[in-house]
Protein backbone atom coordinates (compact mmCIF):
# COMPACT_ATOMS: atom_id res chain seq x y z
CA UNK A 1 0.00 0.00 0.00
CA UNK A 2 1.51 3.33 -1.09
CA UNK A 3 0.82 5.76 1.75
CA UNK A 4 2.93 8.52 0.23
CA UNK A 5 -0.01 9.55 -1.94
CA UNK A 6 -2.00 10.34 1.21
CA UNK A 7 0.47 11.80 3.70
CA UNK A 8 4.11 12.22 4.67
CA UNK A 9 5.35 11.08 8.06
CA UNK A 10 7.65 13.77 9.45
CA UNK A 11 10.21 12.97 12.14
CA UNK A 12 9.83 15.29 15.12
CA UNK A 13 12.97 15.70 17.25
CA UNK A 14 13.04 14.97 20.96
CA UNK A 15 12.24 17.92 23.19
CA UNK A 16 10.00 19.29 25.91
CA UNK A 17 6.67 21.11 25.89
CA UNK A 18 4.67 22.71 28.68
CA UNK A 19 0.96 21.96 28.58
CA UNK A 20 -1.61 24.25 30.18
CA UNK A 21 -5.27 23.91 31.12
CA UNK A 22 -7.25 27.14 31.41
CA UNK A 23 -10.10 25.43 33.27
CA UNK A 24 -7.92 24.33 36.18
CA UNK A 25 -5.16 26.96 35.78
CA UNK A 26 -2.67 24.11 35.79
CA UNK A 27 0.51 23.70 33.73
CA UNK A 28 2.92 20.79 33.49
CA UNK A 29 6.08 20.05 31.46
CA UNK A 30 6.34 16.90 29.33
CA UNK A 31 9.60 15.49 27.96
CA UNK A 32 9.28 13.81 24.58
CA UNK A 33 11.36 11.26 22.71
CA UNK A 34 11.57 11.65 18.93
CA UNK A 35 8.51 10.41 17.01
CA UNK A 36 6.79 10.65 13.65
CA UNK A 37 3.64 12.61 12.84
CA UNK A 38 1.66 12.89 9.59
CA UNK A 39 1.90 16.20 7.78
CA UNK A 40 -1.91 16.30 7.24
CA UNK A 41 -5.00 14.78 8.89
CA UNK A 42 -6.26 11.42 7.67
CA UNK A 43 -8.28 11.98 4.51
CA UNK A 44 -11.61 10.55 3.43
CA UNK A 45 -9.80 8.74 0.63
CA UNK A 46 -7.32 6.96 2.89
CA UNK A 47 -10.01 6.10 5.43
CA UNK A 48 -12.20 4.59 2.70
CA UNK A 49 -9.28 2.65 1.19
CA UNK A 50 -8.48 1.02 4.53
CA UNK A 51 -11.98 0.53 5.99
CA UNK A 52 -14.34 0.62 3.02
CA UNK A 53 -16.35 3.28 4.87
CA UNK A 54 -16.96 6.98 4.24
CA UNK A 55 -18.26 8.49 7.47
CA UNK A 56 -19.31 12.11 7.77
CA UNK A 57 -20.64 14.40 5.09
CA UNK A 58 -20.19 13.84 1.37
CA UNK A 59 -17.09 15.19 -0.29
CA UNK A 60 -13.89 14.46 -2.15
CA UNK A 61 -11.06 12.14 -1.16
CA UNK A 62 -8.74 14.98 -0.09
CA UNK A 63 -11.12 16.30 2.55
CA UNK A 64 -10.21 15.36 6.11
CA UNK A 65 -12.25 12.43 7.36
CA UNK A 66 -14.71 13.53 10.05
CA UNK A 67 -17.65 12.04 11.86
CA UNK A 68 -15.27 9.47 13.37
CA UNK A 69 -15.13 8.55 17.04
CA UNK A 70 -11.97 8.06 19.06
CA UNK A 71 -12.62 4.32 18.88
CA UNK A 72 -12.95 4.55 15.09
CA UNK A 73 -9.56 6.26 14.99
CA UNK A 74 -7.96 3.58 17.18
CA UNK A 75 -9.37 0.78 15.01
CA UNK A 76 -8.20 2.57 11.87
CA UNK A 77 -4.66 2.86 13.23
CA UNK A 78 -4.50 -0.89 13.83
CA UNK A 79 -6.02 -1.70 10.43
CA UNK A 80 -3.56 0.58 8.64
CA UNK A 81 -0.65 -0.93 10.56
CA UNK A 82 -1.74 -4.40 9.43
CA UNK A 83 -1.99 -3.24 5.81
CA UNK A 84 1.49 -1.69 6.05
CA UNK A 85 3.08 -4.77 7.65
CA UNK A 86 3.65 -3.04 11.00
CA UNK A 87 2.98 -4.21 14.53
CA UNK A 88 -0.29 -2.84 15.91
CA UNK A 89 0.17 -0.20 18.59
CA UNK A 90 -3.21 -0.79 20.25
CA UNK A 91 -4.17 -3.88 22.25
CA UNK A 92 -7.95 -3.93 22.82
CA UNK A 93 -9.19 -5.52 26.03
CA UNK A 94 -11.07 -8.78 25.64
CA UNK A 95 -14.31 -7.20 26.87
CA UNK A 96 -14.11 -4.53 24.16
CA UNK A 97 -14.32 -1.79 26.77
CA UNK A 98 -10.72 -0.63 26.90
CA UNK A 99 -7.42 -0.57 25.07
CA UNK A 100 -3.74 -0.50 25.97
CA UNK A 101 -0.94 1.17 24.04
CA UNK A 102 2.13 -0.88 23.16
CA UNK A 103 4.76 1.86 23.21
CA UNK A 104 7.33 -0.46 21.59
CA UNK A 105 5.20 -1.16 18.49
CA UNK A 106 6.15 0.41 15.16
CA UNK A 107 2.53 0.69 14.00
CA UNK A 108 0.37 3.76 13.61
CA UNK A 109 -1.28 5.43 16.58
CA UNK A 110 -2.80 8.70 17.72
CA UNK A 111 -0.41 11.35 19.03
CA UNK A 112 -0.40 12.18 22.69
CA UNK A 113 -1.57 15.72 23.33
CA UNK A 114 2.00 16.67 24.29
CA UNK A 115 3.27 15.32 20.96
CA UNK A 116 0.48 17.17 19.17
CA UNK A 117 1.20 20.54 20.80
CA UNK A 118 4.97 20.22 20.42
CA UNK A 119 4.57 19.56 16.68
CA UNK A 120 1.97 22.30 16.33
CA UNK A 121 4.21 24.91 17.92
CA UNK A 122 7.25 23.89 15.84
CA UNK A 123 9.54 25.96 18.01
CA UNK A 124 7.18 28.92 18.47
CA UNK A 125 5.81 30.06 21.81
CA UNK A 126 2.73 32.11 20.89
CA UNK A 127 -0.88 30.99 20.49
CA UNK A 128 -0.37 30.26 16.77
CA UNK A 129 2.50 29.54 14.38
CA UNK A 130 1.36 32.22 11.91
CA UNK A 131 -1.50 34.59 10.98
CA UNK A 132 -4.71 32.60 11.41
CA UNK A 133 -6.13 33.25 7.92
CA UNK A 134 -2.88 32.02 6.39
CA UNK A 135 -2.68 28.76 8.33
CA UNK A 136 -6.20 27.65 9.25
CA UNK A 137 -9.77 27.09 8.07
CA UNK A 138 -12.04 28.40 10.83
CA UNK A 139 -15.43 30.06 11.07
CA UNK A 140 -14.12 33.37 9.74
CA UNK A 141 -12.99 31.96 6.36
CA UNK A 142 -14.25 28.38 5.94
CA UNK A 143 -17.73 29.06 4.62
CA UNK A 144 -18.81 26.71 7.43
CA UNK A 145 -17.47 23.58 5.79
CA UNK A 146 -14.23 21.57 5.83
CA UNK A 147 -11.63 22.03 3.11
CA UNK A 148 -9.08 19.78 1.42
CA UNK A 149 -6.07 19.05 3.58
CA UNK A 150 -2.82 20.89 2.93
CA UNK A 151 -4.41 23.99 1.43
CA UNK A 152 -3.12 26.38 4.06
CA UNK A 153 0.45 27.35 4.88
CA UNK A 154 2.32 24.74 6.96
CA UNK A 155 4.27 25.50 10.10
CA UNK A 156 8.07 25.57 10.20
CA UNK A 157 8.28 21.77 10.53
CA UNK A 158 6.00 21.08 7.56
CA UNK A 159 2.70 20.30 9.29
CA UNK A 160 -0.53 21.51 7.67
CA UNK A 161 -3.93 22.04 9.33
CA UNK A 162 -2.65 21.71 12.88
CA UNK A 163 -5.06 24.56 13.61
CA UNK A 164 -8.50 24.68 12.04
CA UNK A 165 -10.23 22.43 9.47
CA UNK A 166 -10.90 19.54 11.89
CA UNK A 167 -10.03 18.88 15.51
CA UNK A 168 -7.57 16.02 16.07
CA UNK A 169 -8.32 13.18 18.47
CA UNK A 170 -5.40 12.52 20.83
CA UNK A 171 -4.62 9.42 22.88
CA UNK A 172 -4.94 11.05 26.29
CA UNK A 173 -7.79 10.97 28.78
CA UNK A 174 -8.85 14.60 29.43
CA UNK A 175 -9.48 14.51 33.20
CA UNK A 176 -10.46 11.10 34.56
CA UNK A 177 -11.57 12.36 37.97
CA UNK A 178 -14.07 14.82 36.50
CA UNK A 179 -14.92 13.50 33.02
CA UNK A 180 -14.19 9.78 33.20
CA UNK A 181 -12.99 8.35 29.91
CA UNK A 182 -13.44 11.50 27.81
CA UNK A 183 -10.51 11.94 25.41
CA UNK A 184 -8.57 15.04 24.40
CA UNK A 185 -9.21 16.97 21.18
CA UNK A 186 -6.76 19.53 19.84
CA UNK A 187 -6.48 22.18 17.15
CA UNK A 188 -9.88 23.75 16.51
CA UNK A 189 -12.09 23.18 13.48
CA UNK A 190 -13.83 24.81 10.55
CA UNK A 191 -16.83 25.85 12.67
CA UNK A 192 -14.82 27.38 15.53
CA UNK A 193 -14.19 31.01 16.36
CA UNK A 194 -10.60 32.21 16.33
CA UNK A 195 -10.09 31.74 20.07
CA UNK A 196 -10.46 27.94 19.77
CA UNK A 197 -7.75 27.74 17.11
CA UNK A 198 -4.74 28.02 19.40
CA UNK A 199 -1.83 25.71 20.07
CA UNK A 200 -2.77 25.36 23.74
CA UNK A 201 -6.56 25.00 23.39
CA UNK A 202 -7.95 21.76 24.83
CA UNK A 203 -11.37 20.22 24.19
CA UNK A 204 -12.86 16.92 25.28
CA UNK A 205 -15.37 14.39 23.96
CA UNK A 206 -16.62 10.92 24.81
CA UNK A 207 -14.65 8.30 22.85
CA UNK A 208 -17.82 6.99 21.20
CA UNK A 209 -19.11 10.39 20.03
CA UNK A 210 -18.86 11.53 16.41
CA UNK A 211 -18.90 15.19 15.38
CA UNK A 212 -18.73 16.78 11.94
CA UNK A 213 -15.62 18.84 12.73
CA UNK A 214 -13.51 16.13 14.41
CA UNK A 215 -10.95 13.92 12.69
CA UNK A 216 -7.44 12.72 13.49
CA UNK A 217 -3.87 12.44 12.24
CA UNK A 218 -1.39 9.62 12.54
CA UNK A 219 1.69 9.23 14.71
CA UNK A 220 4.32 6.51 15.05
CA UNK A 221 6.89 5.74 17.72
CA UNK A 222 10.53 5.49 16.68
CA UNK A 223 12.82 2.68 17.85
CA UNK A 224 14.68 3.43 21.08
CA UNK A 225 18.35 4.22 20.59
Amino acid sequence: MDLSAHHTMITVPAGEVTLTDRRTQRSWPVALAAYELADVPVTRGLYAEVTGQRPGSAGGDRLPVEGVSWWDAVRFCNALSLRAGLRAAYLPHGDGDGVDLDATADGYRLPTEAEWEYACRAGTDGPRYGPLDDIAWYRGNSGESPHEVGGKRPNAWGFHDMLGNVWDWCWDVYDAEVYGGYRVLRGGGWFDEHWSCRASARRRSHPTFTVDDVGFRLARSLPAR
